[in-house]
Protein backbone atom coordinates (compact mmCIF):
# COMPACT_ATOMS: atom_id res chain seq x y z
CA UNK A 1 0.00 0.00 0.00
CA UNK A 2 0.98 3.83 -0.44
CA UNK A 3 0.31 6.65 1.33
CA UNK A 4 1.69 10.31 0.84
CA UNK A 5 3.28 12.38 3.90
CA UNK A 6 3.26 16.78 3.67
CA UNK A 7 7.02 17.56 3.40
CA UNK A 8 5.96 21.16 4.04
CA UNK A 9 6.97 21.46 0.22
CA UNK A 10 5.14 18.73 -1.04
CA UNK A 11 3.55 15.16 -0.80
CA UNK A 12 6.12 12.32 -0.74
CA UNK A 13 4.93 9.20 -2.13
CA UNK A 14 5.51 6.16 0.55
CA UNK A 15 4.92 2.48 0.62
CA UNK A 16 3.07 1.05 3.83
CA UNK A 17 3.37 -2.74 5.29
CA UNK A 18 1.73 -3.88 8.22
CA UNK A 19 -1.30 -0.94 8.15
CA UNK A 20 -3.64 -1.94 10.50
CA UNK A 21 -0.40 -3.08 12.85
CA UNK A 22 -0.14 -0.94 16.42
CA UNK A 23 3.38 -1.91 16.57
CA UNK A 24 6.17 0.23 16.28
CA UNK A 25 6.94 2.23 13.28
CA UNK A 26 9.94 1.64 11.37
CA UNK A 27 11.72 4.21 8.88
CA UNK A 28 12.92 1.32 6.03
CA UNK A 29 15.73 3.55 3.74
CA UNK A 30 16.42 2.07 0.56
CA UNK A 31 19.87 1.51 -1.31
CA UNK A 32 20.49 4.22 -4.07
CA UNK A 33 18.62 1.51 -6.56
CA UNK A 34 15.22 3.08 -4.74
CA UNK A 35 12.88 1.26 -3.07
CA UNK A 36 13.78 -2.13 -4.62
CA UNK A 37 12.40 -5.42 -4.95
CA UNK A 38 15.47 -6.56 -2.01
CA UNK A 39 13.81 -3.47 -0.10
CA UNK A 40 10.00 -4.32 -0.45
CA UNK A 41 11.13 -8.19 0.77
CA UNK A 42 13.26 -6.06 3.84
CA UNK A 43 9.99 -4.40 4.63
CA UNK A 44 7.79 -7.49 4.93
CA UNK A 45 10.44 -9.47 6.99
CA UNK A 46 9.75 -6.36 9.11
CA UNK A 47 6.26 -6.11 8.96
CA UNK A 48 6.22 -10.03 9.77
CA UNK A 49 7.62 -9.59 12.92
CA UNK A 50 5.13 -7.28 13.59
CA UNK A 51 6.42 -3.67 13.33
CA UNK A 52 4.62 -1.44 11.25
CA UNK A 53 7.08 -0.15 8.33
CA UNK A 54 7.37 2.76 5.56
CA UNK A 55 9.57 3.20 3.12
CA UNK A 56 10.12 6.67 1.65
CA UNK A 57 10.23 7.14 -2.32
CA UNK A 58 13.76 9.01 -1.39
CA UNK A 59 13.90 10.12 -5.25
CA UNK A 60 10.32 11.74 -5.56
CA UNK A 61 11.89 15.25 -6.11
CA UNK A 62 13.75 13.77 -9.19
CA UNK A 63 12.50 12.81 -12.25
CA UNK A 64 13.51 10.12 -14.93
CA UNK A 65 14.03 7.94 -11.48
CA UNK A 66 12.93 4.48 -12.92
CA UNK A 67 15.61 2.31 -12.50
CA UNK A 68 15.85 -1.82 -14.44
CA UNK A 69 17.29 -3.59 -12.07
CA UNK A 70 18.00 -6.28 -14.75
CA UNK A 71 19.78 -3.86 -17.05
CA UNK A 72 23.57 -4.07 -17.01
CA UNK A 73 24.39 -0.39 -16.22
CA UNK A 74 22.30 -0.18 -13.24
CA UNK A 75 24.48 0.24 -10.96
CA UNK A 76 25.89 3.41 -12.75
CA UNK A 77 22.25 4.77 -13.83
CA UNK A 78 22.00 4.20 -10.03
CA UNK A 79 24.86 6.70 -8.91
CA UNK A 80 24.07 9.21 -11.62
CA UNK A 81 20.87 9.57 -10.11
CA UNK A 82 22.32 9.65 -6.67
CA UNK A 83 24.59 12.67 -7.79
CA UNK A 84 21.04 15.04 -8.56
CA UNK A 85 19.96 14.17 -5.05
CA UNK A 86 20.05 17.15 -2.76
CA UNK A 87 21.02 15.69 0.61
CA UNK A 88 19.76 18.11 2.86
CA UNK A 89 16.01 17.36 1.58
CA UNK A 90 16.73 14.30 1.85
CA UNK A 91 16.94 14.77 5.02
CA UNK A 92 14.57 16.44 5.54
CA UNK A 93 12.11 13.99 4.27
CA UNK A 94 13.24 11.25 6.03
CA UNK A 95 12.73 13.23 9.09
CA UNK A 96 8.93 13.95 7.59
CA UNK A 97 8.52 10.21 7.39
CA UNK A 98 10.02 9.67 10.95
CA UNK A 99 7.16 12.53 12.29
CA UNK A 100 4.79 10.85 10.80
CA UNK A 101 5.57 7.70 12.60
CA UNK A 102 5.94 9.09 15.50
CA UNK A 103 2.87 10.56 15.46
CA UNK A 104 1.36 6.88 15.64
CA UNK A 105 2.74 6.92 19.83
CA UNK A 106 3.95 3.43 19.37
CA UNK A 107 7.77 3.88 19.27
CA UNK A 108 9.86 4.31 16.36
CA UNK A 109 13.14 3.16 15.07
CA UNK A 110 15.24 3.28 11.38
CA UNK A 111 16.77 0.69 9.51
CA UNK A 112 18.95 1.61 6.30
CA UNK A 113 20.89 0.11 3.84
CA UNK A 114 23.99 1.63 2.03
CA UNK A 115 22.93 5.10 1.12
CA UNK A 116 19.74 4.43 3.55
CA UNK A 117 22.42 3.58 6.55
CA UNK A 118 24.38 6.79 6.30
CA UNK A 119 20.96 8.86 5.62
CA UNK A 120 19.37 6.81 8.70
CA UNK A 121 22.55 8.04 10.51
CA UNK A 122 22.08 11.75 9.68
CA UNK A 123 18.34 11.33 10.71
CA UNK A 124 18.55 9.70 13.89
CA UNK A 125 21.19 13.20 14.71
CA UNK A 126 18.66 15.74 13.48
CA UNK A 127 15.36 13.99 14.38
CA UNK A 128 16.09 10.91 17.47
CA UNK A 129 14.69 7.58 17.18
CA UNK A 130 14.68 4.76 19.39
CA UNK A 131 16.54 2.56 17.53
CA UNK A 132 18.88 2.59 14.60
CA UNK A 133 20.10 0.09 12.79
CA UNK A 134 22.87 1.00 9.68
CA UNK A 135 23.94 -1.78 7.21
CA UNK A 136 27.49 -0.06 5.77
CA UNK A 137 26.33 3.67 5.67
CA UNK A 138 28.05 5.05 2.48
CA UNK A 139 28.37 8.22 3.76
CA UNK A 140 29.50 7.67 7.52
CA UNK A 141 32.84 9.11 6.80
CA UNK A 142 31.51 12.54 5.91
CA UNK A 143 28.98 12.20 8.49
CA UNK A 144 31.33 11.50 11.96
CA UNK A 145 30.85 14.92 13.49
CA UNK A 146 27.35 14.12 14.18
CA UNK A 147 28.01 11.06 16.14
CA UNK A 148 27.66 12.61 19.13
CA UNK A 149 23.95 13.74 18.73
CA UNK A 150 23.09 9.95 17.18
CA UNK A 151 21.85 8.81 21.13
CA UNK A 152 19.67 5.68 19.91
CA UNK A 153 20.84 2.48 20.90
CA UNK A 154 22.48 1.77 17.35
CA UNK A 155 23.86 -1.20 15.48
CA UNK A 156 26.38 -1.40 12.66
CA UNK A 157 27.14 -3.95 9.84
CA UNK A 158 30.26 -3.32 7.71
CA UNK A 159 31.77 -5.87 5.18
CA UNK A 160 35.62 -6.72 6.08
CA UNK A 161 35.94 -7.31 2.25
CA UNK A 162 34.16 -3.37 1.35
CA UNK A 163 36.60 -1.48 -1.04
CA UNK A 164 33.63 1.57 -0.80
CA UNK A 165 33.63 1.59 2.88
CA UNK A 166 36.70 1.07 5.22
CA UNK A 167 34.82 0.06 8.68
CA UNK A 168 38.56 1.15 10.21
CA UNK A 169 38.16 4.85 9.08
CA UNK A 170 34.40 4.91 11.05
CA UNK A 171 34.19 2.79 13.61
CA UNK A 172 36.60 4.58 16.12
CA UNK A 173 33.90 7.72 16.23
CA UNK A 174 30.88 5.69 16.45
CA UNK A 175 30.84 4.92 20.42
CA UNK A 176 29.02 2.99 22.44
CA UNK A 177 27.41 1.17 19.50
CA UNK A 178 27.00 -2.07 18.62
CA UNK A 179 29.33 -3.13 15.76
CA UNK A 180 29.40 -6.55 13.94
CA UNK A 181 32.25 -6.83 10.84
CA UNK A 182 31.59 -9.81 8.26
CA UNK A 183 34.95 -11.25 6.83
CA UNK A 184 34.65 -11.89 3.02
CA UNK A 185 31.97 -9.77 3.07
CA UNK A 186 32.01 -6.64 0.58
CA UNK A 187 29.70 -3.70 -0.12
CA UNK A 188 25.43 -4.42 0.10
CA UNK A 189 26.89 -7.86 1.32
CA UNK A 190 22.92 -7.83 2.03
CA UNK A 191 21.26 -7.32 -1.15
CA UNK A 192 20.68 -10.75 -2.58
CA UNK A 193 22.18 -9.22 -6.52
CA UNK A 194 24.85 -12.17 -7.29
CA UNK A 195 27.22 -9.10 -7.91
CA UNK A 196 27.08 -7.68 -4.13
CA UNK A 197 25.54 -10.91 -1.89
CA UNK A 198 27.21 -12.86 0.94
CA UNK A 199 25.02 -15.23 1.76
CA UNK A 200 26.72 -15.79 5.34
CA UNK A 201 27.01 -12.52 6.34
CA UNK A 202 23.58 -11.23 4.76
CA UNK A 203 22.05 -14.20 7.18
CA UNK A 204 24.27 -13.39 10.22
CA UNK A 205 23.39 -10.00 10.21
CA UNK A 206 19.53 -10.35 9.58
CA UNK A 207 19.36 -12.06 12.72
CA UNK A 208 21.48 -10.10 14.72
CA UNK A 209 19.16 -7.04 13.53
CA UNK A 210 15.88 -9.14 14.59
CA UNK A 211 17.45 -9.78 18.17
CA UNK A 212 18.44 -6.15 18.17
CA UNK A 213 14.95 -4.57 17.00
CA UNK A 214 13.45 -7.07 19.43
CA UNK A 215 15.56 -6.22 22.85
CA UNK A 216 15.33 -2.21 22.09
CA UNK A 217 12.21 -1.88 20.30
CA UNK A 218 9.82 -5.35 20.96
CA UNK A 219 6.80 -5.83 19.42
CA UNK A 220 4.02 -8.02 21.17
CA UNK A 221 4.93 -10.87 18.86
CA UNK A 222 8.41 -10.69 19.73
CA UNK A 223 7.53 -10.34 23.89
Amino acid sequence: MTLEIDTGTGLMPVHEWNPEGDGPGVLLLQEIFGVSGYIRQRAADLAALGYYVVAPEIYWRLDDTELDESAPDLLEKAMALLGRLDWDLAVSDAVAALEYLRGRDAGTGIVGFCFGGGLGFNVAAASPPDVLVSYYGSALPQLLELAPKVTAPSLHHFGDADTYLNADDVIPALGDVEIHRYPGAGHAFDNPMPAFHHAEASELAWRRTVAFLSRELPTSQGS
